[in-house]
């Protein structure tokens, strides 16, 4: 049993199959599924260092496209909704997050909130292509910071 996973991890640590298994975790983790894609980026980038610009950038842009992803199906269910009621819904609720907008989802790398709210700027009909790059510079900041301290509490995890 110990000899398949330890081939798949030596198969996953592989520069071609590291960075396309980054992207399908961070794509996937910016939905509202409960995963999270930091272990993938820190294994990725301890098993290959040279590795520590691309499987961020790989992993930036793979989660903030599943954010783009929430966000249209946050939009899809307001409009689904409106349909259903016969009528425009208005979420009181989030009136904060309509007033700071698109600025708003700087805060989709929070942990818990921050898939969701990229959904919830869809559902309020914020500017997707501003969304998308305050998403992208959140979460790219996210992973630089998350890796690097990573690395610097544990630099002998993963060692050979």
């Amino acid at each position: 049993m110990e000899a398949w996973l330890t081939h798949l991890l030596d198969l996953l640590a592989l520069p071609q199959f590291g960075l396309s298994t980054v992207f399908v975790v961070s794509f996937v983790s910016a939905t509202l599924l409960p995963l999270g894609s930091e272990p993938a980026v820190f294994g990725l980038v301890k098993l290959n260092p040279e590795l520590f610009w691309p499987a961020i950038a790989v992993a930036t842009v793979g989660n903030t496209l599943g954010g783009g992803v929430s966000w249209w199906m946050g939009l899809g269910a307001h409009k689904a909704v409106d349909r259903a009621r016969g009528a425009p819904t208005d979420v009181r609720a989030l009136a904060w997050l309509r007033r700071f907008g698109a600025k708003a989802c700087l805060l989709s790398w929070l942990p818990v909130v921050g898939d969701p709210l990229c959904a919830v700027a869809g559902w309020l009909k914020l500017p997707f292509w501003p969304c998308l790059a305050y998403m992208a510079v959140g979460k790219f900041l996210r992973y630089a910071v998350m890796t690097t301290a990573l690395l610097s509490l544990w630099p002998g995890l993963l060692a050979h």
